[in-house]
């Protein structure tokens, strides 16, 4: 089977490529020689090879970025991945597209379940709602949909890098507890994406790692788990505050639990804790 990674180089794209079962044949593409936004680039890609899925990993995620800059984050977000299922179903391919937790308002206080009534409240997730909506209209119940949320990787910029390397330089942190949601390494999703396809399935599912933290919850497990990794060599004090008090362009859910009940029905697969995750990828780092 062969699988064209859209977004190769991001933290996902690059633990699919790494992981990437022994029955299927992976080329993973990346900006500058993919553009999801140019559909004739697109239509080249598909004929020189011929995938039988694509997986879309490409997204505008500069959450704040996108207040100002709309037009680019609907570009990447809307714009190409209606091309990309333009190109995947003229090819009689399948497509995964990967989207986010910002599609929810998060007012609810249970997890949201696939079929939730969407509500975003940033251009990033209304971005996102409607490159969900584009593929969907395009390709009906052949698409497969997975949303993520609080991604990370040893590969790239996100939180856990960022947590580490402000921990070595400030000597105090502060960081919002009014948030909840589930850590997920890039890896355990990707292990997902792969059972999903190798299901052929199709429709919405939600994939993180299991339980639930706050973003104060989770850089104290980064510092412990980084001193215990030899990552960290020292401890400063990590102080919880209300998000009022760090404001941000773009509106952040204050609960963002995704139920990931069906997909774990579906692929047999049981997400392991998000504080073990975090240790396998610090171990990565070290």
């Amino acid at each position: 089977m062969k699988v064209l990674i859209i977004g190769a180089k991001g933290q996902l794209g690059s633990e699919l490529m790494k992981i990437c079962p022994k029955n299927c044949r992976a080329v993973g593409m990346d900006v500058p020689e993919i553009d999801i936004t140019d559909p004739a680039n697109l239509d080249q890609a598909m004929a020189a090879h011929t995938p039988d899925w694509v997986i879309n990993c490409a997204a505008y995620t500069q959450v704040d970025r996108a207040e100002t800059d709309a037009d680019a984050a609907h570009a990447v977000n809307c714009t190409g991945p209606a091309n990309l299922a333009r190109a995947v179903k003229a090819n009689q391919a399948r497509l995964v597209h990967i989207s986010t937790d910002f599609v929810f308002s998060g007012d609810q206080s249970r997890p949201y379940k696939p079929d939730d009534r969407p509500d975003p409240k940033s251009v990033y997730g209304k971005t996102k709602l409607a490159g969900e909506q584009a593929v969907s209209d395009i390709l009906g119940n052949e698409v497969l949909i997975i949303r993520t949320a609080w991604l990370y990787a040893a590969h790239g910029n996100n939180f856990v890098k960022t947590m580490i390397r402000l921990m070595k330089e400030k000597e105090v942190l502060t960081v919002v507890d009014d948030q909840v949601g589930t850590p997920c390494w890039a890896k355990g999703l990707a292990q997902a994406v792969w059972a999903a396809v190798e299901k052929r399935l199709t429709g919405v599912f939600h994939w993180t790692d299991a339980g639930v933290a706050s973003w104060y919850d989770f850089a104290v497990a980064i510092q412990e788990e980084a001193l215990a990794a030899g990552l960290l060599d020292r401890t400063i004090p990590v102080l919880p505050i209300p998000g009022h008090q760090y404001p941000t362009p773009a509106h952040r859910p204050d609960f963002s639990v995704l139920d990931k009940s069906d997909l774990v029905a579906a692929i047999g697969i049981t997400p392991d804790h998000w504080r073990r995750q975090l240790r396998c990828m610090l171990q990565e780092l070290q």
